[in-house]
């Protein structure tokens, strides 16, 4: 019984032999721990990140290397430390082919797989114009590396630009102690330092230096890609950096203790209803640095303790909102982890002493001292992406106080499942529903006249709890986003007057039944 898995680890340390042979990748003895330190933010979240803690411990010096430490595992989940050391570029990085990988030239792919730590290590790591893309994959940390100048146009190009880009259904990645850097914007052929699109979550960026860029990062492609989120940036340096630091569209981040320095256009840019908390960071010499900008689709925020040190500020109009010069707080945004942040005014000091890649990873102890990273926490090596989201997806559906004000009003919506009605989302009654044709579908109440509402319940109908994944909920006047998140629930939102509210249903498991779409005032 036990010859097929032993076949597959005699093929598997094969691929690697061939690999050391080559030159470029060394194997060692398997390792406790696959990184200093522990993940923090909303990478503990979901299961936690974990990377390849507990398995084999690989050293590569080159990408055809990495790839090849990849494709020699038993498993596309088999847990794996790739220690890097040198540089790593297009002329040794290519290809390599296995069951458990899914590589390209040109470009580190983490693809289609889980449970992998890439960590620096001896003289440094550092990624020169080639990027790393992750895609289809959960459990990733990424520790102690530089990514510099990668293209998306000019020669040679690498990952459409991204230092780091990540896309389609990613779940919990920590990036730790790295340098992203770029020689210019757009025009000079650079993208993104640090991206996230296409249903990317429970990710956290710490004590890492972006600079140089016309670009810092997004969360969201578009207006319409807003199930994102669950994004913390944390003990980060932005230098230099013309906008998107970060741009949020839909989705929750949560950034704490990041030194701006010469943000040039604008910094933190929540919009399409995306909810940022901005708490004790510095702002130096540096315009617009939170705010709506370049568009008229709403998103908000929560600022607390923050110091602006020379910060000048755009004036309002109709595709710029900033939050200065008061930064009042236009929502509440509640965190669902532990952390203690620092006090602002000594942000530039532990910034300067703990970010980016060579720092010997120190970290903040939250009393603006640096200190050596504590041990990581054993967990789980495979965190299983599942509808756990925090804080401000929807919770349990318990009734605001007042009137439900669905209940004689209007209804309609995309097309519906046979025998169910548009009209049982407003009947007050729990055994009838309505539900999409298909796993996705949106739905509407409308009034006659003008109606302020605050607060949304979605109640799922019996037997089909669970079944609602991603979500959106729209002004459908205005056609801004009000909220997005995962799963049935109260939603709140701030207080909007408006004659037709939408819900979207952007993704499910099985067949999703609402029985009730309530909505309140308060």
């Amino acid at each position: 019984m036990r010859q097929p898995v032993t076949r597959r680890l005699q093929a598997a340390l094969a691929t690697l032999a061939l690999a050391a042979a080559a030159g470029g990748i060394v194997l060692t003895a398997p390792e406790a721990s696959a990184a200093a330190g522990s993940a923090t933010g909303y990478a503990t979240q979901n299961g936690g990140t974990t990377g390849g803690a507990g398995g084999q411990t690989v050293r590569a010096t080159t990408g055809t290397a990495i790839h090849a430490a990849l494709c020699g595992r038993a498993a596309a989940g088999t847990p794996i430390v790739i220690e890097v050391e040198g540089t790593i570029n297009h002329g040794n990085t290519s290809k390599v082919s296995g069951s458990s990988c899914n590589t390209a030239d040109g470009v580190i792919e983490l693809k289609q797989i889980s449970n992998v730590t890439i960590v620096g290590v001896g003289g440094g790591a550092v990624f020169d114009q080639i990027g790393i893309h992750i895609r289809e994959s959960s459990n990733i940390i990424i520790q102690n590396v530089t990514v510099r100048n990668v293209k998306k146009s000019g020669s040679p190009t690498s990952n459409g630009g991204d230092a780091i880009g990540m896309e389609s259904g990613v779940r919990n990645v920590w990036v730790d102690h790295t340098t992203l850097e770029a020689s210019g914007g757009e025009s000079e052929g650079y993208d993104g330092l640090f991206d996230m699109k296409a249903d990317t979550r429970y990710v956290t960026l710490s004590y890492s230096i972006l600079r140089n860029s016309g670009r810092g990062g997004l969360v969201g492609s578009s207006e319409s890609d807003v199930s994102n989120g669950f994004v913390t940036y944390h003990h980060n340096l932005y230098e230099n950096i013309d906008s998107r630091a970060p741009l949020l569209r839909g989705g929750v981040g949560h950034m704490f203790n990041n030194h701006y320095v010469r943000i040039n256009s604008s910094g933190i840019n929540s919009r399409a209803g995306a909810r940022a908390k901005v708490e004790n960071n510095y702002f130096e010499d540096s315009k617009d640095v939170l705010g709506t900008f370049y568009t008229d689709a709403a998103g908000y925020w929560q600022a607390d303790g923050n110091t602006l040190d020379n910060v000048t500020w755009s004036s309002p109009g109709e595709d710029n909102n900033p939050a200065g010069p008061d930064m009042k707080s236009t929502t509440t945004v509640s965190i669902p982890y532990a952390y203690s942040p620092d006090a602002a005014g000594c942000v530039p000091d532990v910034v300067s002493r703990t970010a980016g890649a060579g720092k010997g990873l120190k970290v903040s102890d939250g009393n603006c001292t640096a200190q050596p990273p504590t041990e990581p926490t054993p967990g789980p090596t495979d965190p299983t992406p599942g509808p756990t989201d925090p804080t401000p997806g929807p919770t349990d559906p318990t009734p605001p106080g007042g009137t439900n004000l669905s209940i004689g009003a209007g209804s309609d919506g995309s097309s519906k499942a046979s025998g169910t009605s548009f009209g049982h989302l407003r009947d007050g009654d729990l055994t009838t529903y309505w539900a999409p044709a298909g796993s996705t579908g949106h739905a509407s109440i409308k009034w006659d006249s003008a109606t302020t509402v605050s607060s949304v319940v979605i109640r799922e109908a019996a037997g089909s709890a669970g079944s609602i994944g991603a979500w959106r909920l729209r002004d459908a006047d205005a056609g801004t986003v009000l909220a997005s998140g995962d799963g049935a629930g109260a939603i709140s939102f701030p207080r909007t007057t408006l004659r037709k509210i939408t819900f979207e249903i952007v993704g499910s498991t099985g067949s999703p039944r609402i029985a009730e779409f309530e909505t309140y005032a308060d």
